[in-house]
């Protein structure tokens, strides 16, 4: 993808659809993904709305990966995290506040169709190969800087955030559980059909 209107476009769509998912997979209350159980449990304990602990750990772990790698922080991703932020709260606080989960079918629906849009969202918000939420990008320092794979270093990234989360009080619950499990497949589901629209569109943009 070469075309940079293009390129943004992927980019701020991809992350409004991947936050709504994950807005929802937190609505649903069957427990959090474990970075975003994270955010919600440092909601609880210290204030502040779950989009400014996604900022601020997000700068947290901007600096991190550098370190990790010995380079300079990628201060393009401030901008990803900035977006992911303000948007959780967005979908969160002005858009599902009144949404009432009741029921067992009702949450476990919520939760999987979150999944699946949160997945769909990431396979287009990876499209114009801008900088990683640094989350992504503490894993990539992982996976880099001691020679892991890719399945160990997510592994040991969420196993990160799953301890810690557990300790401030995050929401850890089976959903947690099933978001890391389903989240990958269902990216790997919508990604070769974004790709080939992609493909598609930066061919014929300027037609």
């Amino acid at each position: 993808m070469e075309n940079l209107k293009l390129r943004v476009l992927f980019f701020i769509v991809g992350l409004i659809i991947m936050t709504f998912g994950i807005s929802m997979t937190i609505k649903a209350d069957l427990g959090a993904g474990a970075w975003d159980a994270l955010n919600v449990g440092l909601k609880g304990l210290v204030g502040l709305t779950v989009g400014n602990w996604v900022i601020i750990i997000g700068v947290f772990l901007m600096l991190l990966n550098a370190w990790i790698l010995k380079k300079r922080p990628d201060y393009l991703a401030i901008i990803t995290v900035l977006v992911i932020g303000v948007m959780i709260d967005f979908w969160l606080l002005l858009v599902m506040d009144t949404w009432l989960m009741e029921g067992f079918i009702k949450q476990y629906i919520f939760l999987f169709l979150g999944i699946l849009i949160l997945g769909f969202g990431v396979s287009i918000y990876l499209q114009p190969k801008f900088s990683l939420n640094p989350v992504d990008g503490f894993m990539v320092s992982l996976r880099e800087r001691f020679n892991l794979s890719t399945r160990v270093a997510k592994t040991l990234t969420e196993g990160i955030a799953f301890v810690i989360a557990l300790s401030v009080g995050g929401p850890i619950g089976i959903g947690t559980f099933i978001i890391l499990f389903c989240a990958g497949p269902a990216i790997q589901l919508f990604e070769p059909t974004i790709t080939k629209l992609a493909t598609y569109l930066d061919q014929n943009w300027a037609a």
